[in-house]
């Protein structure tokens, strides 16, 4: 009965850390946007797009100074960490040396782990939807970095039902990669932010 409620335990515990007024969210030196795909023209899904959306808010009002934008780029003619970049700088004329690019993004946990180990980041605020917020927040948190969240939610999206459904299968494997299997991700070079 308890594991049946893990998810709800999971996500009450995660949501003492997200903010929903823009105005109360305290400077932090990074953002990191998590990948949610990328359509056929090379332009973010929608629900890609309103995290790029946050994001540059975020920016625009000097909450953040740099952004992370995480995604994959394991197939040739699919980069979101691309798309992403491209989006920012030439929807909201963010300078491109304030967004860094990570193309080894395949899940939350390797956005969360190398956010960490390559650009040594202990400290962000993580821009996603609202059912998102408390798995990567929990797997952030765990990984090493301080981490608070700031929901990108701007609509009901296509099959959010969906997401939400499998959302609560995410949340046991983040709790099983945290503390049982600990996979290997992409690593790298050091690099400053």
């Amino acid at each position: 009965m308890i594991f049946l409620l893990i998810p709800a335990i999971y996500i009450q515990l995660e949501k003492r850390n997200i903010y929903s007024d823009i105005t109360l969210i305290p400077e932090y030196h990074v953002g990191i946007v998590f990948g949610a795909g990328v359509k056929g023209n090379n332009t973010p899904t929608d629900i890609l797009k309103d995290r790029l959306i946050t994001a540059a808010e975020l920016y625009q009002n000097g909450t953040i100074q740099k952004i992370l934008v995480s995604g994959d780029n394991r197939v040739e003619n699919y980069n979101e960490p691309q798309v992403m970049k491209n989006y920012l700088v030439n929807t909201y004329q963010i300078p491109e040396k304030n967004i860094v690019t990570d193309f080894a993004g395949r899940r939350t946990y390797d956005t969360c782990a190398r956010a960490h180990k390559i650009w040594d980041i202990k400290k962000a605020i993580l821009i996603t939807q609202g059912y998102h917020l408390p798995r990567a927040l929990f797997t952030c948190n765990s990984l090493g970095i301080d981490s608070t969240g700031y929901s990108s939610t701007r609509q009901l999206y296509r099959n959010e039902i969906k997401f939400k459904l499998r959302e609560i299968a995410a949340i046991y494997v983040s709790i099983w990669d945290i503390y049982i299997w600990h996979p290997s991700y992409i690593g790298g070079e050091k690099e400053n932010i």
